[in-house]
């Protein structure tokens, strides 16, 4: 089976800004070992099949039959040292932890399946009914009321704005074994990636209002602020990288495009925002048409 065609914000935050106990269970994960975030997509729906597949199917993946929490916590690492900084802005102390918050993150996308999907699929794929799969879920939700999920993520395509949150020449392009193009990211640190929305919301809601990438650029604003300050923010293609060519993904340019277009509208230059969005609108049009045929 493929993995799933996600990419992922991620935030990492220093272990010791977490509370007791979650910081001991977070420590814990973490002298299990690190997930490699190569692969994780295909992990976490690995993971999402076998709650589904077994003898007693489970709602939700990290979770008992009777609907409560089991199982490890899941962590990736960072360490602070791996985080390109513009200025003497801190990251840590390490390590930086990113809680996988599975059950959770679970919980959420199945509450957008059931408000969104179309009747006969929501038949097909749920093992309870509706309406108490969906108050099962929600329940999970609303116990993250006073938390922030560590991970978003994007299927299909990437929305544009996160591309204001990094600095376009801090992409990093891992390669495998064989040359090809492994793994597409770019980290870092919180103070700037707050800055950077921080801005771009101010300038696009001053040319467009307050709908289409000035709420995704609010939203996001408000993600980040739910962290500690010296966390790092990582923005990752995931399992995109498997349906783009590596011809592509070396020449893409998306991040610098969009902070372009941020410069170019503060500036009033419109014939460059249209031109450069163009490129961009039909470059991840063409990767976002991929759901259509699946």
């Amino acid at each position: 089976m493929p993995e799933p065609f996600v990419a992922y914000m991620r935030v990492y935050e220093p272990l010791s800004s977490f509370e007791s106990p979650r910081q001991e269970q977070l420590a814990e994960a973490l002298d299990q070992g690190a997930v490699d975030p190569v692969g994780v997509g295909a992990r976490e729906q690995n993971r999402w099949l076998r709650s589904q597949l077994s003898i007693r199917p489970r709602l939700l993946p990290g979770e008992g039959i009777d609907g409560t929490p089991q199982g490890q916590e899941e962590v990736l690492a960072l360490d602070p040292e791996d985080v390109p900084a513009e200025s003497a802005d801190t990251v840590g102390p390490g390590p930086l932890v990113c809680p996988l918050d599975i059950r959770g993150r679970a919980a959420a996308a199945l509450v957008g399946f059931i408000g969104a999907a179309d009747p006969p699929l929501r038949t097909a794929a749920l093992t309870m009914p509706e309406d108490t799969a969906k108050s099962k879920a929600s329940a999970v939700v609303n116990e993250m009321s006073d938390s922030a999920v560590h991970v978003i993520s994007s299927t299909w395509t990437i929305p544009l704005p996160w591309f204001a949150v990094v600095d376009p020449e801090q992409r990093v392009l891992f390669e495998d074994s064989h040359g090809g193009v492994e793994r597409v990211y770019w980290r870092t640190p919180m103070a700037e990636a707050r800055r950077r929305v921080s801005r771009a919301h101010t300038v696009t809601r001053n040319t467009l209002g307050d709908e289409g990438p000035p709420k995704i650029l609010r939203e996001t604003g408000r993600w980040l602020e739910r962290f500690h300050p010296h966390s790092a923010v990582e923005l990752d293609y995931g399992g995109l990288v498997r349906m783009m060519r590596d011809e592509d993904l070396r020449a893409d340019t998306s991040a610098e495009d969009v902070h372009a277009i941020v410069d170019a509208m503060e500036l009033g230059h419109t014939n460059e925002v249209a031109e450069r969005y163009e490129a961009l609108r039909e470059f991840w049009a063409e990767l976002a048409a991929h759901e259509r045929y699946n």
